[in-house]
């Protein structure tokens, strides 16, 4: 399983530790990546996803995940959640 965000796309970023003499390593800096439960209006399902705590904040700001998702752009998705983006906006054109 990749490190990285299925909401936003958000993955590891590489960098260098800097000690006290300026000697330099390689480091990772890892995504705050939460197994998270969220549930979908317009299905009425539920989805666990593997998002980050700032994906999390943003799902929360914007309305749930159905309004997330509407607004969010494809390329960063995950193959999921562009699969259940469809779904939503399938949905939401039968209901409108």
């Amino acid at each position: 399983m990749s490190r990285s965000c299925e909401l936003t796309g958000k993955g590891v970023q590489f960098g260098n530790n800097v000690s006290h003499a300026n000697n330099k390593t390689k480091r990772r800096f890892l995504p705050n990546l939460c197994n998270v439960t969220l549930i979908s209006d317009a299905l009425g399902q539920r989805f666990r996803l593997r998002v980050s705590a700032s994906a999390l904040r943003s799902v929360e700001h914007r309305g749930g995940l159905d309004a997330f998702l509407l607004k969010a752009d494809e390329s960063e998705l995950s193959m999921r959640a562009r699969l259940l983006r469809r779904q939503i906006v399938k949905k939401t054109a039968e209901a409108a």
